[in-house]
């Protein structure tokens, strides 16, 4: 790693997380109590389901733009600036009661969207320079300390908002807390870039693309075989906001459930993805295969709960589904896209990934709206996986079993 040592590399990755971490203090505390605010606003099951689903589109499909540009330009801390910064979006959710009536669903719905655009805008980058710091430590562990990071900010920030929602505080509130943790993110954000920015791996790492230039066609077969299981894979997964929502249903004298139940899954996100990236490092994309099952039990489960256990064991699975899909699905791309192209391979699959959330969004929407009988629902999650772990098993016989 000539200059480049391990320490450094491990402290670049817990700098990169701990951003992230107060990234989602802010915006995972506001999705936690989102789907209430959009029902205090008006919106009905489908609508919050189609809010969740295309704020994660967004989230995906302006990413191989951006991740295009931050390769040409290797502007990559300048799109991880800004991207962050839009975040500022979801505490501006506590103006949203000040406006006439007829504005606020819209102007609520607007906000939520900019702060999805923002992370389109900063994923492609932030994942390119992990990828690059984390040369020599293992692309599944370095996506998983990440991981991990992050998700203890999901963790603190529904906790917060719980605890807020149980003293009887008003969503203007609720959403004005949220300024405190954004500003220490801006501060987090500026400290890593003076720590990671001139470290001589990213300097390498500039005169390398410099030296081989971008070549976009160098995606092979793998890469786009993979991502096509990864979006037939989320296309069968519930929207997180209809898992809160069902969530709230089962005990709607208690508002704090839902973002209990979205602590609950966001714990076991962190648990499950450091785990996860190491297994992934020893034995490849087969251990994929783990979280294609789960995200049918997962998906079937939420619908037919009824009772506190069920809705529990139910968001544990979603849990794990999420800590994988956050590190060792962004792990893969690593290993399969080459360094040159790689904000371009985030961004192609984000966006990918980020379709088939739309449509399992709208799609499970439509199944609680209508009641649609739950041997249907549980057809479709089931077929949907069973493609999906055909395609990765194509991929797989590709790699001659392990991608390297």
């Amino acid at each position: 790693m000539q200059n480049h040592t391990r320490r450094a590399a491990y402290l670049s990755i817990i700098l990169l997380g701990i951003v992230s971490l107060m990234g989602d203090i802010v915006y995972e505390g506001g999705r936690s109590i989102i789907p209430y605010f959009l029902e205090f606003l008006g919106a009905s099951a489908v609508l919050i389901g189609f809010v969740g689903g295309l704020g994660d589109f967004l989230g995906y499909v302006i990413r191989p733009l951006a991740g295009y540009w931050a390769d040409v330009s290797q502007r990559y801390w300048f799109f991880t600036f800004l991207g962050y910064f839009l975040i500022i979006s979801i505490p501006f959710l506590a103006f949203v009661i000040f406006l006439p009536n007829k504005w606020q669903l819209g102007m609520a719905i607007s906000l939520i969207m900019i702060e999805r655009v923002g992370k389109a805008l900063r994923a492609p980058s932030r994942d390119t320079i992990l990828s690059i710091v984390s040369k020599g430590v293992g692309s599944g562990k370095a996506f998983g300390i990440h991981e991990t990071l992050d998700q203890i900010g999901a963790i603190i920030g529904p906790l917060i908002i719980g605890l807020l929602v149980s003293s009887a505080i008003d969503f203007t509130n609720i959403f004005g807390v949220l300024f405190i943790p954004f500003l220490i993110l801006l501060f987090a954000l500026g400290y890593a870039y003076r720590k990671i920015e001139n470290l001589p791996i990213m300097e390498e790492s500039r005169k390398n693309a410099r030296r081989t230039g971008i070549k976009r066609e160098r995606l092979n077969k793998k890469f786009y075989i993979y991502s096509f299981a990864v979006f037939v894979n989320s296309m069968g997964l519930i929207n997180i906001l209809l898992v809160i929502s069902e969530a709230g249903h089962i005990l709607p004298e208690y508002v704090w459930f839902g973002p209990i139940i979205y602590v609950v899954i966001m714990g076991v996100d962190a648990l499950a993805a450091y785990p996860s990236g190491y297994f992934y490092d020893k034995i490849g994309i087969k251990f994929l295969i783990i979280p294609f099952i789960f995200t049918a039990l997962a998906s079937i489960m939420v619908l037919i709960s009824h009772d506190i256990y069920t809705i529990l064991i139910a968001s544990m699975l979603f849990g794990i589904v999420l800590g994988i899909q956050e590190s060792v699905y962004r792990a893969v791309i690593t290993d399969v896209a080459p360094l040159e192209s790689r904000g371009t391979a985030y961004g192609i699959f984000n966006t990918i990934y980020g379709l088939g959330l739309l449509i399992g969004g709208v799609i499970y929407g439509f199944f609680i709206d209508l009641s649609i009988n739950i041997m249907i629902v549980s057809l479709y999650a089931v077929i949907t996986q069973f493609i999906a772990i055909y395609l990765l098993l194509r991929c797989i016989k590709d790699s001659k079993n392990k991608i390297k």
